[in-house]
């Protein structure tokens, strides 16, 4: 892309850029994990989940902006962390991308199942269902980034037609009463998959080179660009729990012990004959975009951690390693697209893009005196807060998950 490119539409790249990397798969879950609280108690762990997730973007963007060389987010905590820093980004980040994989190819195969069983009159193995997604990404990486990236622009247009068709739909057989359940103590259950539907940090390094260090430029494009995926999601709220029941066969309390997603449910309760359809295709081009996306990321990571070259046998080997362990656990559990979600959303997005980054600014900013044109608001209080609200996140879903709290 042109230096010379007016600033507007630089930043305007950078908005769509965060707000493509925002919204995935997460969207899918959003209304199942969060709806057995009820609506008005979702909005507000949606909200509380953004502005904290937001904080802990301006807290990368000062500790790159304060490093010579804007790398990564291995090497920052490289720099700023020392050995250890970069040993637990390293296992974070590499949990996160396996984590969300799992769930892409859980979901996916019950996406191609589901249509299968429509076509052909009968059920087909899980097995058969994924091997379609892997066939089609195994062709994208032989044919190389550049037709990775014509077939990604098609899906996101699919992604935005499909999006709006199904809010269209949805919207008239909204009932006000399914809006008005609250179920408070279900709040924390759902913030771990929550926040995982709000992670973008990983592209702040790149957008940083993208607007020239502009700080007014990154802080507006940070701000607009995860604002658009909380509109989105606000109303992606309404459509879906304000259609489903509470309890019932197709309900939001089935689908959570299920591993349904909120396409499945309005897709089974509309009354419309072309919703569940135009449902389907939605979930597909969501999983497929955000699939692509992942899935390079976690190729090129491992070709860098392990040292394997990008050539016919090493590609080969890399393929393995970037599919078959998500394929094992996507495969051997019914709920492993909440499971990843969820253990991605505490252990991955919150220790590598909040926690993490806190432990950066702080030492940078108190410890190593490194100087940036930019300054998270809140002093050592903030970022002593960012830090205990991860760490009471992480702590929430490990008694979760031991069954300690239910």
């Amino acid at each position: 892309m042109s230096e010379h490119k007016p600033v507007f539409n630089r930043l305007f790249g950078a908005i769509l850029l965060i707000s493509g990397t925002t919204i995935g798969a997460g969207v899918l879950a959003l209304p199942v994990a969060t709806g057995r609280a009820g609506f008005v108690p979702s909005i507000l762990s949606m909200l509380f989940c953004w502005l904290y997730l937001t904080y802990s973007a301006f807290c990368i963007l000062e500790v790159n902006l304060s490093l010579k060389t804007h790398g990564n987010l291995i090497s920052m905590a490289s720099q700023t962390l020392g050995k250890y820093g970069k040993a637990l980004s390293w296992v974070a980040y590499l949990f996160l991308l396996y984590s969300l994989n799992t769930a892409y190819i859980a979901v996916s195969t019950a996406i191609f199942q589901n249509v299968l069983e429509k076509i052909v009159g009968y059920q087909v193995a899980h097995i058969f269902c994924i091997l379609p997604l892997l066939l089609a990404f195994g062709l994208l990486l032989r044919q190389g980034m550049k037709m990775v990236d014509e077939i990604n622009r098609f899906l996101m247009l699919g992604l935005v037609v499909s999006f709006v068709l199904l809010l269209t739909l949805s919207f008239p057989e909204i009932r006000l009463e399914n809006l008005k359940t609250a179920n408070y103590s279900f709040m924390i259950s759902s913030l771990s998959t929550i926040v995982t539907a709000f992670g973008f940090h990983i592209i702040i390094p790149s957008l940083v080179t993208y607007l020239h260090g502009s700080v007014k430029q990154l802080r507006k494009a940070i701000w607009v660009g995860s604002g658009i995926p909380l509109a989105a999601y606000i109303l992606w709220q309404i459509a879906i729990l304000g259609v489903v029941p509470q309890s019932g066969p197709f309900s939001i309390e089935n689908a959570y012990l299920k591993g349904w997603s909120g396409t499945d449910l309005i897709a089974e309760i509309s009354s419309l004959p072309h919703t569940p359809w135009i449902a389907q295709s939605f979930a597909l081009f969501v999983i497929l975009t955000s699939f692509i996306g992942v899935s390079v990321s976690l190729f090129d990571f491992l070709a860098d951690g392990l040292k394997i070259e990008k050539r016919a046998s090493g590609k080969w080997k890399l393929f393995f390693f970037t599919f078959v362990p998500p394929l094992y656990f996507a495969l051997s559990y019914p709920r492993a697209f909440f499971l990843a979600l969820e253990y991605a959303g505490a252990f991955g997005v919150v220790t590598l893009l909040a926690l993490i980054p806190a432990l950066m600014v702080y030492r940078a900013r108190y410890v190593l005196h490194l100087q940036s044109p930019y300054h998270v608001r809140g002093g050592k209080l903030g970022l002593l807060l960012l830090m205990a609200v991860s760490l009471t996140i992480i702590v929430c879903e490990v008694l979760l998950k031991i069954g300690v709290v239910q």
